[in-house]
């Protein structure tokens, strides 16, 4: 299984806006958290757009809908939006495992803290490909997998956070063959989820790709 996001952009607002799109050809079995093809199905293909930090449509899933017919998209799919320049995406690989992660550390949150100032953004998206079915308990553990091994690298970044409040995760696999029971970091796929994930997050929140500064910030 081989997945590879083409980096492109749209024009809208007046401005050229970037996003990452991976067009799947034959259907793959998805888990995510993600706006627009949340849940657990079959998905072929997905996106992660970047939007201005001004962004205030409260139809997210309708506008990624917009983006993948732009596309040529058919079908259902996962759309996952930043206010980051998803051109700063930071990939990792592990036996087998692949992550694209984009880091938009403006807003770190404590996941059980109070209630705060909501005004500032920041999001996460980590999308997996992993190359042999997981069956559903493992699809779900491997959600949770992914999510400590961000939490971990940023403790490693010194960032006082779980997250952010929009974080978003999307994890692929074959939708066939026999299915690996387990997803969590001690198992054997995993614990590949868990390294790649921590890798791609904690460069992508450090020095190198992935500052996580705004797009709009960028563009200004």
């Amino acid at each position: 299984m081989v997945l590879e996001p083409i980096l492109g952009d749209r024009h809208e607002d007046g401005r050229n806006i970037p996003l990452l799109a991976w067009r799947i050809g034959r259907p793959l079995l998805a888990i995510s958290s993600a706006p627009l093809g949340g849940g657990i199905g079959l998905r072929q293909w997905i996106i992660n757009a970047t939007v201005p930090m001004w962004y205030d449509r409260d139809d997210p899933d309708a506008h990624l809908c917009e983006l993948a017919a732009e596309l040529g998209f058919e079908g259902p799919g996962v759309g996952l939006m930043t206010g980051v320049d998803v051109a700063e995406v930071v990939t990792a690989a592990d036996e087998g495992v692949r992550v694209w992660a984009t880091v938009g550390l403006g807003a770190p949150i404590w996941a059980a803290a109070p209630d705060a100032d909501s005004s500032r953004v920041g999001t996460v998206n980590i999308v997996v490909a992993v190359p042999v079915r997981l069956s559903e308990g493992a699809l779900v553990n491997a959600v949770a997998t992914a999510t400590e091994a961000k939490a971990q690298a940023l403790w490693d970044l010194g960032v006082a956070a779980t997250g952010t409040a929009t974080d978003a995760v999307c994890v692929v696999c074959p939708p066939d063959g026999p299915a690996a029971a387990y997803g969590g970091p001690r198992s054997e796929w995993g614990g590949r989820i868990a390294r790649s994930v921590h890798a791609a997050v904690r460069s992508g929140g450090g020095t190198g790709k992935g500052s996580g500064m705004p797009w709009s910030d960028r563009n200004q």
